[in-house]
């Protein structure tokens, strides 16, 4: 017998025609002999709504009340999945996060997961129940207040589980057939990939694709958890996330996994910094302390006659007001001129685990762009990734134009958004 744990996403259960829908995927599952977990999110627009509705209530609402509020929509779906698999003739049990054992850390909106102690979800399968665990919530250990663990939470909730069950594979299902060499909404011949690596796609996450969140990733690699996404409207085998030592002799690794593409970047460039010892760090520090991370760094080489350079990077444009204010707060102290603000760029990633042994991945990428009159405005590269930034009205056309020069084109179109988000 088989232990697998599953995740839906709210496109998924968005109404009871859908509930009962993803009730009979899973009952077929334990039909077949397999215990089954489950994590499941809220309700198709339901964490959005409940948004909507506390800053109608209040313009600036409290986080420890806001996670209070959100994590309702997650065990709405709960139990009315568990309601629908008992309908069904199965045994199952719901259980909200802190029930299922998941504790996280104090930062409200933001938790991250710390420990899964499972006990009442083995009892439960001792039992002979499907479990029915609400997503994208836990337990601090610290201030005992009920968390919410941000975006892609109920991602990271399954892959907790089933690190912490020991499962045999963590399937996460969406509204489309697996992952694809890049957006179908933008590159219609996206190709589905069979199978990807964790450190691709930990890449591929970080750099824009949706499917999967990093740290949901991230998790299964340090824990050697396989995912298989998959999607709930279809039967269709989808994308394995392996290791690299588990690929096997069939799996033949390709230069390139996708293109991956953000529109949500900014770029902010501080102007007349002095170029001596220090003054990045002071630079960097202030924005690190208003808890905001940065992606790409590039600073200009040091004018002679002046000796002062410029520095720009790049950071989620919903931050960039917050950075802003904290550089200019420290504006003594760092001394620059100026801080310039651009939120019409976007970036363009090309990830590949075959980039460490291929020369000439970069030369093809930059002479797509060039043929395609793209501007390349900022730099970044890892050992399997190469990222630009361009214009923001640029971008897609970026994306098909490098998505074409690594023949990654499928002869037909594969892909199929059968919920209409993509998650």
């Amino acid at each position: 017998m088989s232990l697998i744990v599953q995740k839906y996403g709210g496109s998924s259960v968005s109404d009871a025609e859908a509930l009962k829908r993803v009730a009979a995927r899973i009952v077929a599952t334990r039909n077949a002999g397999n215990d089954v977990v489950v994590a499941v999110s809220a309700m198709g627009d339901t964490t959005d709504d409940l948004i909507d509705l506390a800053h109608a209530v209040c313009e600036n609402p409290s986080e420890r009340e806001m996670d209070i509020l959100l994590t309702a929509g997650e065990r709405i779906s709960m139990a009315l999945l568990t309601i629908a698999i008992r309908a069904q003739g199965a045994d199952a049990r719901g259980l909200t996060g802190p029930a299922a054992g998941v504790v996280t850390t104090a930062h409200h909106g933001k938790a991250r997961i710390i420990d899964v102690t499972p006990g009442r979800i083995e009892k439960a399968l001792a039992d002979g129940e499907i479990v029915i665990v609400a997503g994208f919530q836990g337990l601090s250990h610290e201030s005992k207040d009920i968390t919410t663990l941000g975006r892609g939470g109920t991602d990271t909730t399954a892959v907790a589980l089933a690190a912490a069950l020991h499962a045999d594979v963590c399937e996460i299902y969406t509204d489309v057939d697996g992952v694809f060499s890049a957006d179908p909404r933008v590159v219609p011949r996206a190709r589905k990939l069979d199978h990807v690596f964790y450190e691709e796609m930990l890449e591929l996450a970080a750099s824009g694709a949706k499917v999967l969140v990093p740290r949901c990733v991230e998790y299964a690699r340090r824990n050697n958890v396989p995912i298989h996404v998959r999607s709930s409207f279809s039967d269709k085998d989808g994308t394995w996330i392996v290791g690299e030592s588990d690929q096997g002799e069939a799996m033949e690794e390709p230069i390139i996994a996708g293109v991956a593409h953000d529109h949500s970047q900014a770029k902010i460039t501080v102007v007349g910094l002095p170029d001596v010892p220090g003054t990045a760090a002071r630079l960097f520090e202030t924005v690190a302390a208003a808890e905001i991370s940065i992606d790409m760094i590039v600073q200009n080489v040091s004018a002679h006659d002046t000796g002062v350079t410029d520095i720009s990077f790049t950071l989620p444009a919903n931050d960039g007001a917050k950075a802003q204010a904290a550089i200019e707060a420290k504006r003594s102290e760092i001394g620059y001129e100026e801080v310039r603000y651009d939120d019409t760029i976007g970036k363009l990633s090309l990830i590949g685990a075959g980039m460490r042994t291929h020369s000439g991945v970069s030369a093809k990428l930059f002479g797509a762009l060039r043929d395609a009159g793209i501007n390349i405005e900022m730099i970044s590269t890892s050992d399997i990734r190469i990222s630009v930034i361009t214009r923001a009205d640029q971008l897609n056309a970026a994306v098909r134009a490098v998505h074409t020069a690594f023949d990654l084109d499928a002869d037909q179109n594969e892909a199929v958004v059968y919920g209409g988000t993509g998650r």
